[in-house]
């Protein structure tokens, strides 16, 4: 089979073309062409077999400057993972102050990345 995609890790945005094979039910990469670099192959792999992805979003403040602070995963989620992150990220609620790096939410869902806040706000 065949599926091509750009390439996000570099400021190159390769067009790669990734032959491959469905094995056991599971995709099985067999070759990568068009990238520019070494990173290039391991992001096609990544995104056959385990697409991840980080978030941003934003969550309420209680009492702060801002009704909302920005916050976003540190580190990559699967990508099927995204929407059950969104809501747990949408029941948040903090009270002011809120420093930049503070983590809101840790190991959110149990996935190894915490949400943070990576905005300032302070008390009203």
């Amino acid at each position: 089979m065949n599926k091509e995609m750009t390439c996000i890790v570099c400021p190159n945005g390769c067009t790669l073309q990734l032959d491959y094979e469905i094995r056991e039910g599971k995709p099985v990469l067999e070759k990568v062409t068009g990238n520019l670099c070494s990173r290039g192959e391991e992001y096609a792999r990544q995104e056959l077999l385990a697409p991840k992805r980080t978030i941003a979003s934003s969550v309420l403040v209680e009492g702060g400057e801002l009704p909302l602070v920005s916050v976003r995963t540190r580190g990559a989620i699967p990508k099927e993972q995204i929407f059950p992150v969104m809501e747990e990220i949408r029941k948040c609620q903090v009270k002011a102050p809120v420093r930049a790096g503070t983590v809101l939410i840790p190991n959110v869902l149990g996935l190894g990345a915490d949400v943070i806040a990576t905005k300032t706000v302070e008390k009203r």
